[in-house]
């Protein structure tokens, strides 16, 4: 839920691991295994993967506006566009090696299948390593992913995924003893979670139950709050051994920690008989997924969608992992490329519900509203017994201005909360603002302190009701309290600063505004009503220059129109008597 601050105002820590070496090289050839490195080598690289470094291609025979225009499309995150320009780059010099690797990250970043080719290409590559154990692990050959994974370095990033990998290479040859063995004392560790979950996926494929149950135990304990894929794998096991009560509690836990996903609930009790991993080649997968949500958590977004497109060339209707890509390529301000990854979901999908949620905020991020919002009503009337959608509907309408029709989707979706909890409150919040920007102030008052008794220190709503207050000039002495505590919350929130400021100044301090609002504005500089603000503070301290110096500046901040007209009547006429401060008792 998108939250304005008042109304003029619109598992696994894996520090260590994620080393500047993640995924830079595997390790050196065995020259007993000709299948790993079939070709001749090449200077090692000590780079992370990327497709946007920055070291300096050798002189093209031709294509260079090709290699620029690819640089430049990856420099943006279109990948799409990227990979057919460095492609078409590397035609007109095939044998540049820093350009073969560029094309292949770039392909293997836009899921095209010339990744294969070129990763044949590029035997001391990490990525491109990781993409032919992969390809070996579709396939089946399982001998040969095992080659593959002791040939790779053991540094880095690759700490955490190797074990995993040759895990799995072992179940996928019935190897099940050495397959726990390799992860069992991993899971004993510090991230403990992510092997015992692993482990527990292997014991419940090959049919032991008591020892899966012991891992995933282990999992659960050290992770208690469990993500999504955790939750559905701990409750289709609990449900398949005759668990129901722990399979519900694993699914309660899920459904309160994210609104989106208490959409699926229906869906995902109904498919508790079903393994959501159901091969070794989904357990890699698995692991990928896992890397690349970690890595994500790092900002390494490049490295991230490698392993999500690994996990995707495995698994190409894992719904999971393109929900990750799309979130990363949203978070690039890329949201065409996340939709039209989700586009593929098909409506039967388990996921179908959130991945409908998701493409309706990606169609608002289009600028495409009125498509969002028809998304939005369509999602409502399909579960009419979830707040989710009209909760996001109500949002889209707020950041449309249209007030009153927010209030209608808030009023739809609190009316179905069967009892408030402390976690509602940011809806109670929000309908407070859209109430009083209606002009229903007591309704809206009613509600953002409804919101405060939810979650009585929130800074959000103190500073939204406070700053209300102050600017009606009621209860003052109180809205001063409230906003004092915001920002000892909040110290560098400029909008809660000058809320702040503006309290004293309507209280008559105006020493105390004049260093409070001046810290606002140094916090907040481009913001129209923290510079209005200073500028009506400036004025009555009767330094009127200064004081239309900020209002004149505030004029140039896109203020609204209403704005505008106040803003241009008090260069006009000056501050008027009615809005100058009481006397300070």
């Amino acid at each position: 839920m998108q939250i304005a601050l008042r109304s003029y105002r619109s598992g696994l820590s894996c520090a260590v691991l994620l080393s500047l070496t993640l995924l830079s090289a595997c390790g050196e050839a065995d020259s007993s295994r000709p299948e790993v490195l079939a070709e001749a080598p090449q200077p090692r690289s000590t780079s992370r993967i990327s497709v946007r470094r920055s070291a300096a291609v050798q002189p093209l025979s031709g294509g260079y506006g090709a290699y620029l225009a690819g640089r430049a499309a990856l420099s943006a995150s279109d990948m799409s566009e990227g990979a057919t320009r460095m492609l078409q780059a590397l035609e007109t010099d095939p044998t540049n090696p820093v350009l073969r690797e560029q094309a292949f990250l770039a392909a293997l970043m836009d899921g095209r299948p010339e990744a294969l080719t070129l990763a044949r290409q590029l035997p001391r590559q990490g990525g491109a390593q990781l993409l032919l154990l992969t390809d070996e692990a579709r396939n089946s050959r399982w001998d040969r992913v095992e080659l593959r994974t002791r040939g790779m370095a053991n540094e880095g990033g690759m700490q955490l995924l190797r074990p995993l990998l040759q895990a799995w290479a072992q179940f996928g040859r019935g190897q099940v003893d050495a397959a726990l063995t390799t992860l069992r004392p991993l899971s004993e560790g510090n991230g403990g979670a992510f092997y015992a979950l692993h482990a527990g996926m292997i014991a419940d494929l090959a049919e032991r139950p008591n020892e899966a149950q012991r891992y995933y135990q282990r999992a659960e304990a050290a992770d208690p709050q469990p993500n999504l894929r955790m939750a559905l794998i701990l409750s289709s096991f609990y449900a398949r051994n005759g668990q129901p009560q722990n399979a519900q509690r694993v699914v309660a836990k899920l459904a309160a920690a994210s609104d989106d996903f208490a959409l699926i609930l229906p869906l995902v009790n109904a498919s508790q008989n079903t393994r959501p991993v159901p091969s070794a080649a989904a357990g890699i997968a698995e692991a990928y997924m896992t890397m690349g949500a970690l890595l994500r958590q790092q900002q390494s977004n490049e490295e991230a969608m490698l392993m999500l497109r690994l996990a995707l060339y495995l698994r190409p209707d894992f719904t999971p992992v393109r929900l990750l890509m799309a979130d990363t390529f949203a978070a690039d301000d890329q949201p065409a490329q996340a939709d039209a990854l989700l586009a593929d979901v098909p409506g039967n999908d388990l996921l179908s519900p959130v991945v409908r949620m998701r493409r309706a905020q990606l169609l608002e991020a289009m600028d495409k509203k009125a498509e969002a919002e028809q998304a939005l009503r369509a999602i409502a009337r399909d579960y009419p017994e979830r707040s989710e959608p009209l909760v996001r509907l109500g949002d889209l309408l707020r950041g449309q201005k249209r007030f009153v029709e927010a209030t209608e989707a808030y009023n739809r979706a609190i009316a179905l909360i069967p009892q408030r909890e402390p976690r509602h409150w940011p809806l109670f919040y929000v309908r407070g603002i859209v109430l009083e920007r209606s002009g229903e102030w007591e309704k809206a008052e009613a509600d953002l302190q409804t919101a405060l008794q939810l979650s009585p220190d929130q800074p959000y709503v103190l500073n939204y009701l406070g700053y209300t207050w102050a600017d009606r000039g009621v209860n003052l002495e109180q809205a001063h309290r409230m906003l004092q505590r915001a920002v000892e919350q909040r110290p560098n929130d400029g909008h809660i600063v000058d809320s702040l400021g503006w309290v004293q100044f309507r209280m008559g301090n105006i020493p105390g505004a004049l260093q409070t609002l001046e810290r606002a504005a140094e916090l907040e500089a481009n913001d129209v009503t923290v510079n209005d603000h200073l500028g009506d503070l400036y004025w009555a301290a009767g330094r009127r220059r200064e004081a239309e110096f900020q209002w004149r500046r505030a004029l140039t901040l896109d203020p609204d129109p209403a704005d505008i007209v106040k803003i241009e009547a008090k260069l006009r006429d000056g501050l008027p008597a009615s809005q100058m401060p009481r006397a300070p008792r």
